[in-house]
């Protein structure tokens, strides 16, 4: 089987991660505070946690009795020894998204619990596309800059191509204001989130590209002087299959008619009455 092409650096994505200012991970604690109140909706008690990340103290401290793991290529995690497993704000850089979850599901118990939180596609769309238009006034070409983010609908079918029952994703989006587009793009490096894509342009970014697109975000700005960014937060959730979850009925086997339980009557293809 064909490998997948390599996305990213994964020594330029540590780096930036080594960097990051705690305080700067609002988008980590938003999914945090989400995920635990997901959970707490569940009517079930987990016993043996797993949480895939970058970011190990964050989510670790959240949640102390889960074994936490890098969000390498191929996971730290045994077969079937995890009843919930949570992929904590990194799926989006990863190489292989299907195989990562492909990975998570043959981590737990049969109808064990998945739910990840990565960035949508949504996200800082007028940043790059304000750094994609400057780059291309400025060099004449455009190099690969940001990562391919999924929409939503793409993310939930990766669900079921890794073998997940009864998929569900979902976006949560957060508007954030800044003082100017040079704010955010600091806020970005603070958050580790900077470009680590194996095919990036290495060396820094001309200074003519970030004034230019700086300066069309800036033009942008609201009646209060600030400019707004969008970050998409995508949840995916999904089980791993089990004997006793709800599966759908064999076609043909319905013991009731559609027409008869809407109270109206079925026509066949030429217009009569069946």
């Amino acid at each position: 089987m064909a490998q997948p092409p390599k996305l990213t650096d994964r020594k330029a994505l540590a780096r930036n991660r080594a960097r990051a200012d705690r305080d700067a991970l609002f988008l980590h604690v938003q999914a945090i505070d989400e995920i635990k109140e997901r959970l707490n909706e569940v009517n079930r008690t987990f016993t043996r946690p797993c949480v895939v990340t970058g970011f190990p103290d964050l989510w670790g401290a959240a949640f102390p009795d889960a074994r936490v793991i890098a969000d390498e290529e191929v996971l730290g995690i045994e077969e079937g020894a995890h009843d919930l497993v949570i992929h904590g704000m990194a799926l989006h850089w990863a190489s292989d998204p299907v195989g990562q979850l492909v990975q998570a599901r043959r981590g737990l118990v049969p109808d064990g619990l998945f739910i990840g939180a990565m960035l949508g596609g949504e996200t800082l769309a007028g940043l790059r596309a304000a750094l994609a238009e400057a780059e291309v006034a400025e060099t004449g070409g455009l190099g690969p800059r940001v990562l391919p983010m999924g929409e939503i609908r793409d993310l939930g079918a990766l669900l079921q191509r890794a073998g997940f029952a009864l998929p569900v994703a979902d976006a949560l989006p957060l508007e954030v204001s800044y003082s100017c587009a040079l704010a955010l793009m600091r806020d970005l490096r603070a958050m580790g989130e900077a470009n680590a894509m194996e095919a990036r342009r290495r060396g820094p970014t001309r200074r003519g590209v970030i004034l230019r697109a700086a300066a069309t975000l800036d033009a942008a700005a609201g009646a209060d002087g600030r400019i707004r960014a969008m970050f998409e937060t995508v949840f995916l959730t999904g089980w791993s299959p089990g004997p006793d979850q709800p599966q759908p009925l064999r076609p043909g086997s319905a013991l009731t008619r559609l027409a008869d339980a809407l109270g109206t009557e079925e026509h066949g293809e030429d217009g009569g009455k069946t």
